[in-house]
């Protein structure tokens, strides 16, 4: 049974990953029929819908949207490649764009949420270390289990995060980027685009699953 959900975790972690970059990948090819490369789609689609205080830049921190910076943020490999790849992945953080733009509140919540649960992760880990300590100092009956529920807390919110994350990324992905994508990419490769979007689609359910499962085994600690 213990070998059972080892294999199951493992699987939970590490095959949505796994499988996005193979995705990534396998549409990464450079095509010679596509006009332009990500970062000039993206340009075109920001123009295009009136949003002119964002711009585009490359990044070797992933492909993101930055909304404190106002900033489409892609890849070397996105910003420049002609590929199917680029311009959905492009399109997909565009999407993020057009979310800021017309006031997105789960977008507006998980912006406000990150800056806290990371706030809150560190002083979670800080009071896990430091419960032992605190309870021999202080002797208080239930010193321990106060300490370990702030912890618990802490680790609460960054589960909160990633709850909040999926119907964010979803939105820009199957709402906002694929409809534009109907516009611009030849409609045989729209189920490739629809391919890649759900791909990484799911890393951001692993993710949400592992923050979850990692909440959970705080408050079996905590329960003991």
């Amino acid at each position: 049974m213990i070998v059972l959900v080892i294999v199951l975790l493992l699987a939970i972690f590490l095959l949505p990953n796994a499988w996005a970059q193979w995705v990534l990948k396998r549409h990464a090819r450079g095509r010679d029929d596509y006009p332009g490369s990500g970062a000039e789609l993206a340009e075109h689609l920001l123009r295009r819908l009136g949003i002119e205080d964002v711009r585009v830049e490359a990044t070797e921190r992933g492909d993101h949207y930055d909304p404190e910076a106002r900033c489409v943020r892609l890849s070397p490999a996105v910003y420049r490649g002609r590929s199917l790849t680029a311009v959905t992945v492009a399109a997909h953080e565009v999407g993020h764009a057009i979310q800021h733009h017309q006031g997105y509140a789960p977008l507006l919540a998980r912006s406000r949420l990150v800056a806290v649960a990371q706030k809150a992760e560190k002083l979670g880990a800080l009071l896990m270390m430091a419960a032992p300590f605190l309870f021999v100092l202080t002797r208080l009956p239930g010193g321990l289990a106060i300490v370990v529920a702030a912890a618990v807390i802490s680790f609460g919110t960054a589960a909160l995060v990633h709850l909040v994350t999926l119907p964010v990324e979803f939105d820009a992905s199957f709402q906002r980027a694929l409809p534009l994508l109907k516009e611009y990419i030849p409609p045989g490769d729209m189920a490739g685009a629809r391919h890649v979007l759900t791909a990484c689609a799911f890393t951001y359910v692993a993710a949400s699953l592992s923050s979850i499962l990692n909440l959970g085994r705080w408050l079996v600690i905590l329960r003991r």
